[in-house]
């Protein structure tokens, strides 16, 4: 098959071969005068979310910058190798065109390589991980740059007590190599899906080319994100729990073999509800919500950074990745968890 740099052989496998993240050194606690006026006190937060404070980025800071940070970072975890292909998941580009990820390919030095934007809100790092793991088994690419990144904060009403306590900034990335199903870091399995119908879950009313606002006059409430909480609450539950199940029986592992679980960071409940339904058990469960909030596409790649950071999961480690967000869409992964050191920054 020809790939990007020549001809190359179908791969039986895409390998995370290397992790990095972005946030931003501004913190933002359930107690900040930033969220003053919403009525929402720490403890009603921390019992509705699980989130005890976010990063949001300072004016200036674009989806870009933070992409540029994680990728440089995940680049540098794989031993800076040549890159083929990179993808960017975020639901809050730099501009409506043209696309961000050409852009910071062009600041990473990667060249003149193949480069797009994936929107698939927050179950984006499962939509880019799935992309990246088809074009290496393709033989398309041997090696892919898989970039999550959002500054959710620059599309959320300060006023809105259902959006304002729950989204953050943040930025996380892998790197895919070519590889082997049973080495450390092989992705086994993805699965994806959406529901169009449910596209009023969370959206973004005004700006686009059904409703566009070129004057910038439509009221704030319709240029910032809405979401229908409980019913969103409810969807996530129900499709990432069909798709953890799903993904499960077509890797063919049963569940007590899972030894990792990370969800999309959306709420401590709806993660703590999935898992149960799944039937993964706590000492598998890893998240940080509550220290970074809701970072939409992110999430997951942060998590998992932050675990090779600690070294808390053993390479090998059945890992199971599940997401839902507004769309609707849903995707889930399933691979071994990489066998991975930590960069000194």
């Amino acid at each position: 098959m020809l790939s990007i740099r020549g001809i190359c052989m179908a791969s039986s496998a895409s390998v995370v071969a290397g992790v990095g993240s972005h946030l931003l050194p501004r913190v933002v606690r359930n107690d900040d005068p930033a969220l003053a006026n919403l009525g929402s006190s720490d403890e009603w937060i921390r019992s509705r979310t699980g989130i005890e404070c976010r990063r949001w980025v300072e004016p200036g800071t674009s989806t870009g910058d933070l992409a540029v940070a994680a990728g440089r970072a995940a680049l540098r975890s794989a031993g800076d190798p040549v890159v083929d292909l990179v993808v960017l998941t975020t639901t809050t580009p730099d501009h409506h065109s043209p696309a961000t990820a050409p852009w910071v390919a062009a600041r990473l030095g990667l060249g003149t390589l193949p480069a797009f934007d994936v929107a698939a809100a927050c179950s984006g790092f499962t939509y880019g991980l799935a992309v990246g793991d088809a074009w290496i088994r393709a033989g398309l690419a041997e090696c892919v740059l898989v970039v999550a990144s959002e500054t959710l904060s620059t599309i959320t009403d300060p006023a809105d007590r259902g959006t304002a306590v729950v989204f953050a900034d943040g930025a996380g990335a892998v790197v895919l190599r070519s590889g082997e199903l049973d080495e450390p870091g092989a992705v086994q399995a993805t699965c994806l899906g959406s529901d169009g119908t449910q596209k009023d879950l969370a959206v973004v009313g005004s700006g686009g080319s059904r409703r566009p606002d070129p004057g910038g006059v439509a009221p704030i409430a319709e240029r910032c994100l809405r979401m229908q909480g409980p019913q969103m609450f409810a969807h996530a539950v129900r499709r990432m729990t069909e798709v953890s199940r799903e993904l499960l029986e077509r890797a063919g592992w049963p569940v007590d073999s899972v030894g990792a679980f990370i969800g999309h960071q959306a709420n401590q409940r709806i993660l703590d509800k999935v898992a149960d339904l799944v039937g993964v058990p706590g000492a598998s469960r890893f998240g940080n919500i509550h220290r970074v909030g809701n970072t939409s596409s992110a999430s997951i790649p942060l998590v998992m950074d932050e675990l090779v950071g600690s070294q808390a999961v053993a390479p090998g480690t059945r890992t199971l990745l599940t997401a839902f967000g507004g769309g609707a869409v849903w995707g889930a992964a399933a691979l071994s968890w990489p066998d991975l050191k930590p960069v000194r920054q």
